[in-house]
Order: C-alpha cells, then sequence, then structure tokens
C-alpha cells in the first residue's frame, strides 16, 4: 500500500466524504468553534474602517446591533444543517433544486477561495512583522504560503481538526484580546475614544457601518450549516452558534474599532484595514494573535470548501482527502496574490450581494414552503421532490436575480445610505415567500430527522 493510501485510509474516519453525518457535539464544544472562528483579523480589521468616520461609542452599538441581526440568519441556515445532517451548499438543493444549486454551490467555491487568500495573505504580514522584529527577515509573500500550508493540513483532517484545534486557538487569543483592551483603555479613557473627531468628509455612515457589520455575518453563514450539522442537539446548534458568533464578532470589530482609536490618540496616521499600523503600538504579541486567529478561520474556510465540493452533485463519488488536498494547493498558490486585499471591501459587499438573497430564500423555503421538511430526495441525482423542471427550481433562480441585481444597484449604482444588504435580503424573502406560496399546500408538513438516520436504500435516486 502507498504512502498516500495510508495516509488517506487513516484520515477517512474523522474527514467527511459525500453526504449526511450525525452530528455528535455538545452545547460547549460548538460555542467554543463559533468563538474561534470570527477572532480573526479580517472581522479585527473591519471594526478599523469605522473610526474616525462614525463616534466610537456609535461604532460599538452598531456593532453589536448587526452581529445579532446577521447571526439570527447565520442561527437559522445552520440549524437546517442540524437537521438534515447536510452542509450549507448541500441544502440549497431544497430550494434551487438539485441542479439549480450548482449556482451556489459555485459562487461558494470562488468566494471561499477567496476569503482563504486574504486570510492567509494577511496572516503572513503579520507573521512577517512578528519574525522581523526578532531576526530582521522580512518575506510576507513566504510567511503567506507557510501559513496557508499550515491551514491545508489542519483541514485534511476534517471536523475532527477543526474541533481540536479551535477551542484552543479561542483561549489563546482571548488572552491577548483582554490584554489589547486593558492597555487601550488604561492608557486613554473611554470618553477620549469618543471625543475621536471625524474627518470633513467621512465615507461610512452609520448605516453603512450596520450593512457592513451585516454582511459580516451574511459571509458566515455560507458555512453555517457546515459546522452546525455536527451538533447533536438542535438546542446545542442554536446555542452554540448564536452565544459563540455574536461574542466572538462584538470582540473582534471593538477589539479592532479600539485599536485603530487607540492609534489616533497616541498621534498616528489611522490607515485602515492594515494589520501592522495596528500591530507596531502594542507589540508582536498582537501579531501572534493575528497569526493564530488566521489559523483557527482559515481552517473552517478550506474545510467548507471542501465539503461544497464533495457534496456538490448527489451519487458522485468525490473523496474527502484527495479533494482537500487539490483545494489546499489552490489556496496555497492564490496566497501570494496581494493585490486582493486593496480590493476586500468591495469583496465582502459582492459576499453580501449574492449570498443575502441566498440565505432568504433557503428559509423561507424550509420553514414557510416546505414545512421543516426536507426529506431524502434531496439526496437524489435526479427526479423526486427536488427535481423541479429538469432539476432547477427557476423561482428560486428569478427571486435570487432579482436580489442579487438590486444588491448590487443598490451597493454601486444607486447607494443607499444604509447600504444593500439587508433591503436585499428582506426583499426576497418577501419575494420568493410570494411567488412560492401556491406551493405550499401541496407539501405535506411534519418535521424529518437527521437524513443520516435514513435508510441508505432510501437515498438512491
Amino acid at each position: 500500500m502507498s504512502l498516500y493510501s495510508r495516509l488517506e485510509q487513516r484520515l477517512q474516519t474523522q474527514s467527511d466524504d459525500a453526504g449526511p453525518i450525525r452530528g455528535t457535539y455538545p452545547t460547549g464544544r460548538l460555542l467554543m468553534i463559533w468563538l474561534a472562528a470570527n477572532l480573526v483579523v479580517t472581522t479585527l480589521l473591519t471594526g478599523t474602517l469605522f473610526v474616525p468616520d462614525v463616534p466610537y461609542g456609535l461604532v460599538l452599538l452598531l456593532i453589536v446591533g448587526g452581529t445579532v441581526a446577521g447571526a439570527a440568519v447565520l442561527v437559522a441556515v445552520g440549524t437546517i444543517g442540524r437537521r438534515t445532517g447536510l452542509p450549507t451548499m448541500a441544502i440549497t438543493r431544497g430550494p434551487f433544486g438539485i441542479r439549480g444549486s450548482l449556482l451556489p454551490v459555485a459562487a461558494n467555491v470562488i468566494i471561499l477561495m477567496g476569503w482563504s487568500w486574504v486570510q492567509a495573505m494577511l496572516a503572513g504580514i503579520a507573521l512577517d512583522y512578528v519574525v522581523m522584529t526578532f531576526t530582521g527577515f522580512s518575506n510576507p509573500v513566504i510567511f503567506a504560503v507557510l501559513c496557508q500550508t499550515i491551514v491545508v493540513i489542519l483541514a485534511i483532517f476534517g471536523h475532527a481538526g477543526v474541533a481540536r484545534i479551535e477551542p484552543w486557538f479561542a483561549v489563546v487569543i482571548l488572552g491577548i484580546a483582554a490584554y489589547i483592551f486593558i492597555t487601550a483603555f488604561t492608557s486613554f479613557a473611554p470618553a477620549e475614544f469618543s471625543s475621536i473627531a471625524a474627518p470633513a468628509e467621512p465615507f461610512y455612515t452609520p448605516g453603512l457601518v450596520f450593512d457592513v457589520v451585516l454582511a459580516t455575518a451574511i459571509s458566515w453563514t455560507v458555512l453555517s450549516a457546515d459546522i452546525n450539522r455536527l451538533a447533536s442537539s438542535t438546542r446545542a446548534s442554536v446555542v452554540g452558534a448564536g452565544v459563540g458568533y455574536t461574542l466572538s464578532t462584538i470582540i473582534s470589530m471593538s477589539l479592532g474599532a479600539t485599536a485603530i482609536g487607540y492609534v489616533i490618540l497616541n498621534g498616528g496616521d489611522a490607515v485602515a484595514f492594515d494589520p501592522v499600523t495596528i500591530i507596531e503600538p502594542f507589540g508582536w504579541i498582537f501579531g501572534v494573535a493575528i497569526f493564530l486567529s488566521v489559523m483557527a478561520t482559515n481552517t473552517m474556510v478550506v474545510y467548507g470548501m471542501v465539503t461544497t465540493v464533495v457534496n456538490a452533485v448527489p451519487g458522485t463519488r468525490l473523496r474527502f482527502f484527495p479533494t482537500a488536498l487539490v483545494l489546499g494547493v489552490l489556496s496555497i498558490i492564490g496566497a501570494t496574490f496581494f493585490g486582493l486585499l486593496d480590493q476586500f471591501t468591495t469583496f465582502l459587499v459582492t459576499i453580501g450581494a449574492l449570498f443575502a438573497p441566498i440565505f432568504a430564500i433557503m428559509i423561507v423555503d424550509y420553514y414557510f414552503i416546505k414545512r421543516s421538511s426536507y426529506d431524502h430526495d434531496i439526496l437524489r441525482s435526479r427526479a423526486g421532490r427536488f427535481w423541479y423542471t429538469a432539476g432547477v427550481n427557476w423561482l428560486a433562480v428569478g427571486a435570487w436575480v432579482v436580489g442579487a441585481v438590486l444588491a448590487y444597484v443598490w451597493a454601486y449604482v444607486f447607494p443607499l445610505p444604509f447600504g444593500s444588504t439587508a433591503p436585499a435580503f428582506v426583499i426576497t424573502f418577501v419575494l420568493y415567500l410570494l411567488v412560492s406560496w401556491p406551493t405550499r399546500s401541496q407539501v405535506r408538513g411534519g418535521h424529518v430527522g437527521n437524513l443520516a438516520d435514513e435508510p441508505v436504500a432510501a437515498r438512491k435516486g
């Protein structure tokens, strides 16, 4: 037996090939996974975008409000994953159809690959700063590749690898975050942060801050079912994800807003979304926090990419391990394209435009149209309840197009003062509910349990 075969065989028991799985993680374990997930440099640096354009105190309130609203969407989609045992993009077969779901699947793989590149680059910059501090050697590209290579190795271990490392990363990152908050508020009083003057022509408005915070939650919802299907119960899914995501996002973004405020009060230049700007005042320990946060988060991102691909088409025999290797190599190569960092805000808005309508459709379809009942037909490769018209539900596709176009127009053509994510979500939600409501009476109600418990014969198409 070759080395590759022996390694795949060893990892097989803890990796996740196509199909539903039965979750075993209690509330505490899931909470720690989500807590570590968004204690990440991208979320932290997003917080640096808002100060000084919007008053510091108001920024904190908007971070809390946007996070709670976004967490509601994340939990709703994640709970579908817990009940079916399927990852997020496999669940899109419900509203979009077996073939129609390939549209959001393709978008998701592209988006997650972009996320992995951005985070690897930021981790590389942070690690480069730490190493340069002690040795004088500097090469951010090499360190970005190194960081992403470590992430791919961790992700190859599947959900078992995620579960093992995330809680430990969360504890260390929280400790460093506490140090940063203490340093900031023992140097300057909260009132001094609140008195930071806004520029003459601020880019961010309170409404836009709320929208970006909400878009961050939308960007994480693409992985919500992937992770929440590991929960042992619906309660563990709701509480673990809801509390873990909310706490981590509020802490991360508030930390970013506080760090950039500290830089300004110290007389520094407020260069938003630049890790070095906020690492320098606090020293190398902040760089370590950024590095660890990316290890925690990017492992989940790569894991999500792999589960999306292996579950893309029912009946395929794609294996987790080789798929992880291929996608992992692509993510390592892409980590060298540092120009993507200049487009992060556009990238985040694009995620909101594409996926806010998708999640609105998924929530309506599962909870209202299908009455919380996705049966084994969702595992079939053709025919059945989710075949619709030649495998595509054109009502869902049409609603998605309308929502995505409106999100784009409201973001770039006729910008709304309160952003585009929330309006696009609401419009798509109502539209799909109206056009799909006539089909509701044709569906038998009643919750169907985790599809991993279904007889194998019932899953074949």
